[in-house]
């Protein structure tokens, strides 16, 4: 198959080196320029425990893309969230009958896509592996872990087979019926994240911080009132599970308890002990995601009649971090503050 992989930093990397050394026709594009030099001149290097390896692929900027005027095939998009329609749009008159384009991102991506290459041509995916870009020409990979594909409106397809198929290169890929639900399940999941991302602390030391789980639960259980207001059914995937956390009238404190202990296992485990959120955050001092997935969540709970003030408060200080704002285990305990004022505190903590 054709892939041009637009953004080849983590997620994009690994899936552009696998699919080139499996002998797909793979381009890669990335505003980095650095990044771009470095590949064509001594290819993309993937490091990881269980291998490393190098492969050469032709990576081109978009402005070189652009150029090109060669029809796009599969597009496996793969900017950060606030960057998609600035990656899309020059390349809408390289958008054919034939296009496909696949959201590898977070957030509800999908639905700027679809506005602007049409819903038809637009792939659902969810995707929850561990990367890192390293620098130019190098990308930390620390493994396997969950890909579903989906259709928006549902059906399973050929077209989402032959990309299974050619994706296999990576890992084992999966397609549903249900894609939002699995979208809605990592926007859960992501509240968690971007409230761990506010203090200095690994994210596994937050998980198992008991003051402040009942605080974190709930914010999680906040996304989910979106989704089931839509009529969505979230998914889980790599020991999170928002069937756990909603509806809370059937939530089990003791199995709840169990699966945060699972996650916090998995998460000390890993080779990125603190989010990509963090990272934006704490190191690169850059803008995170959190306008283009949690906001998105707040603007939609209103729509509900959903205030989501837990949600908020995350946001709020997301913001302030941003600006400049110190990361703190004081901001976590406003957190904690803000849950008790609303909702009292609670008597026993999950343990």
């Amino acid at each position: 198959m054709e892939f041009t992989v637009v953004g080849a930093g983590a997620i994009g990397g690994v899936l552009g080196a696998y699919l080139a050394r499996a002998g797909h026709d793979v381009t890669l594009c990335d505003k980095d320029e650095d990044h771009v030099e470095a590949v064509n001149e001594n290819g993309l290097r993937i490091e990881g425990d269980q291998e490393t390896f190098t492969v050469l692929v032709p990576a081109v900027t978009p402005d070189e893309l652009v150029a090109r005027e060669h029809p796009l095939r599969t597009v496996l998009l793969c900017v950060k969230s606030q960057d998609t329609r600035r990656a899309l749009q020059p390349l809408l008159h390289l958008c054919d009958e034939r296009t496909q384009v696949v959201s590898c991102q977070n957030g509800l991506c999908e639905d700027i896509i679809a506005e602007l290459v049409g819903r038809e041509r637009t792939i659902g995916c969810f995707v929850n592996f561990s990367a890192d870009y390293l620098g130019p020409g190098r990308i930390l990979y620390a493994g396997v872990s969950s890909f579903v594909l989906g259709e928006l409106d549902g059906p399973i397809t050929q077209r989402l087979q032959d990309i299974q198929s050619a994706l296999s290169a990576w890992g084992p890929v999966e397609i549903t019926d249900n894609i939002w639900g699995y979208l809605w399940g990592k926007l859960s999941y992501a509240a968690l994240l971007f409230a761990t991302a506010m203090t200095n602390a690994t994210m596994a030391e937050v998980v198992r911080s008991l003051p402040h789980r009942q605080a974190l639960v709930e914010l999680t259980a906040e996304v989910l009132d979106v989704a089931a207001r839509q009529d969505i059914t979230p998914m889980g995937f790599d020991d999170w599970e928002p069937v756990l956390v909603h509806p809370r009238m059937s939530r089990d404190d003791e199995a709840l308890a169990e699966q945060w202990e699972r996650l916090a296992v998995r998460m000390a485990a890993s080779k990125k002990p603190r989010s990509g959120v963090w990272r934006d955050l704490a190191v690169r001092k850059r803008h995170t995601e959190v306008d283009f997935q949690l906001v998105p969540v707040t603007v939609l709970g209103e729509q509900f009649g959903l205030e989501l003030p837990l949600t908020r408060y995350v946001i709020d200080n997301i913001h302030d971090l941003e600006r400049g704002g110190e990361l703190g285990w004081d901001r976590l305990d406003g957190l904690k503050a803000r849950y008790e004022a609303l909702y009292g505190r609670h008597e026993q903590p999950l343990t």
